[in-house]
């Protein structure tokens, strides 16, 4: 993973919110571990040729389990960049935004 960014959709406005090198970091308070995190797991499947749907079996995020998560990818040579859809949350009050995680294939 090369980056992780949240962009919003009303502007150009980029966030970092784990850092500009995300390979983990650590916070002195349970509450704060949990804002650094994310991680969920399941199986998937294709949806055309830009997309894949998760169906969560595994998440830090407990409402998460159950639902299907919907990720729209590209692939540019050796980059890949993988987006969820723009959506609300309490953390950017009347604001939506989405992640966009960013990664280069490893040939070793």
């Amino acid at each position: 993973m090369l980056s992780f960014q949240i962009e919003f959709e009303d502007s150009d406005e980029r966030q970092v919110p784990y850092g500009k090198k995300p390979l983990g970091q650590t916070d002195a308070t349970a509450q704060g571990l949990f804002d650094s995190m994310m991680a969920y797991s399941g199986r998937y499947r294709m949806q055309g040729d830009d997309c894949f749907v998760t169906t969560v079996d595994s998440a830090w995020q407990p409402a998460w389990l159950g639902t299907d998560q919907v990720r729209f990818f590209n692939i540019n040579g050796e980059m890949l960049s993988v987006m969820g859809p723009f959506r609300e949350d309490r953390r950017y009050p009347g604001r939506r935004f989405r992640g966009v995680l960013t990664g280069r294939k490893d040939w070793s």
